[in-house]
């Protein structure tokens, strides 16, 4: 089993945060992204989305998609299990994983990509285009993750993590949607204590990768 990655991008970094809470180690090869490698054989052929990470199976099946990869590590490894043991705690562990993600981590991340002059011709995932950047995307992403924060802070207020006081999936997605809007230097400390509260207690965390580069 190899992973694919490229340690600065943001989905990398998840999967790398998943490994080290599960305590696994996987035979890694690093893509350069900048370079173009995505585009270049054999990366291109196994995967035609051209983004990273993605993980290749010993029978040759190759896993695209952050969350698909770490479900599939979670299900092959034991505890901890960062989706949830039985149907309850899965549900509700992926129900805030999806609103983290639909609601903040993704409008952020096409904010920063339509923000930054290193995204200028890859303002799409996986693309080189010659498609503008958007003023009024980085806008919307920027209130919808308002709105999202405006949402979770009472949730907070009675939870140590999303799921009660256990660490899950979900809040690893938070920690990358934190970081996301530290690049677009949005400062919400005043303003969401539980949320700030919530930020500090995962990036304390030993298996936080972005503290390697501190």
């Amino acid at each position: 089993m190899k992973l694919y990655t490229f340690a600065p991008a943001a989905n990398a970094l998840r999967v790398e945060m998943f490994l080290r809470e599960k305590n696994l180690k996987l035979e890694k090869v690093s893509v350069n992204v900048r370079e173009d490698e995505l585009f270049k054989e054999p990366f291109n052929s196994m995967n035609p989305f051209n983004c990273v990470p993605f993980l290749e199976l010993d029978d040759g099946t190759i896993i695209t998609e952050t969350i698909s990869i770490c479900r599939y590590l979670d299900e092959q490894f034991e505890s901890p299990k960062l989706f949830g043991n039985g149907n309850k705690e899965q549900a509700i562990i992926d129900m805030w994983n999806r609103r983290i993600e639909l609601d903040g981590f993704l409008p952020l991340l096409h904010s920063v990509r339509n923000k930054t002059s290193f995204f200028k011709g890859k303002v799409v995932p996986g693309t080189r285009t010659n498609i503008n950047q958007s003023p009024e995307i980085v806008e919307r992403g920027i209130e919808m993750y308002k709105i999202l924060l405006d949402r979770i802070d009472p949730h907070l207020s009675k939870n140590k993590f999303l799921f009660g006081d256990k660490f899950s999936v979900a809040d690893i997605t938070g920690h990358f949607m934190f970081n996301l809007s530290n690049i677009l230097k949005i400062d919400f400390e005043q303003n969401y204590k539980n949320i700030y509260r919530w930020k500090l207690e995962i990036e304390s965390r030993p298996s936080n990768p972005i503290a390697d580069n501190n």
